[in-house]
């Protein structure tokens, strides 16, 4: 069942480089941070998201030099003989949590075939947790426990009279006091919630069907790009915010609860 998905590149390489960004992240306890602010207080970056998005860069540079390259961290790549692949990077998604020592955050990789749209394989190494998530145009969703190699093939939730959502807020205020209003009209449909600190791994708790639904408003590319390809690939619905302006979400969400702009 899982010969596909072992033997495709794309998803052999997204896995290789989002280790590589793993590889970086395990090492917080043996070097400084060098904490900086980006867009405003509390949205951090790290020496660690830098080195990170450096390590994936050069795998997939070393494999695919003719592909593009966007990231968080530094600017686009663009090759001189394109060749229609793009890759999109999350080097650390969940630097708060990093920074604070919990456990929920990763390297997030995932590639586009900038023809059609279509997002092609994807990987999620989160080393706090031990845990690795992937996925490929219809090949699946995978889990991999990474001391025990157990792997196992994921599948979203049904819905049911008792389900949990997942979200985030913004740095900005305006944007948290929108997000807050949102959630409070959407919770009628949900018993609980849970907020980690990472899109990418809020989408693969959707994947495994540890929760039925996540909802975020303003996520950018890299958070969700590897992340919602493996929350379609076990069987949730995803809607991109191309498709649903400022929106990302997965799993049983009523989308008529979303407004389309948080007012600025």
């Amino acid at each position: 069942m899982t010969e596909p998905i072992n033997h495709d590149p794309l998803v052999l390489l997204a896995r290789r480089a989002a280790a590589a960004g793993a590889e970086v992240l395990a090492r917080r306890e043996v070097a400084e941070f060098n904490l900086q602010d980006k867009s405003a207080a509390g949205d951090w970056v790290t020496d660690f998201d830098r080195a990170a998005e450096e390590a994936i860069r050069r795998v997939l540079l070393t494999t695919r030099p003719n592909d593009e390259l966007t990231g968080e961290e530094y600017p686009s790549a663009r090759p001189t003989h394109p060749s229609g692949y793009r890759w999109s990077i999350d080097p650390l998604d969940g630097t708060v949590n990093f920074v604070r020592n919990i456990a929920y955050y990763c390297s997030s990789v995932a590639v586009r075939r900038e023809s059609d749209g279509k997002w092609l394989a994807g990987a999620i190494h989160a080393p706090a947790l031990g845990v690795e998530y992937f996925a490929g145009h219809g090949l699946g969703a995978w889990k991999l426990d990474v001391k025990s190699s157990k792997l196992e093939r994921l599948h979203a939730a049904e819905a049911s009279d008792a389900m949990v959502i997942a979200t985030g807020f913004g740095y900005d205020a305006t944007r948290r006091q929108f997000q807050a209003e949102v959630l409070k009209n959407l919770m009628v449909d949900y018993v609980n919630v849970r907020r980690i600190g990472s899109a990418a791994l809020d989408l693969c708790l959707v994947a495994e069907g540890a929760i039925e639904a996540y909802a975020e408003y303003g996520t950018q590319e890299y958070d969700w790009a590897a992340g919602a390809l493996i929350a379609e690939e076990a069987g949730a619905k995803v809607v991109r915010p191309e498709q649903s302006p400022g929106w990302q979400y997965a799993g049983h969400v009523d989308p008529s609860k979303l407004p389309a702009s948080d007012g600025r």
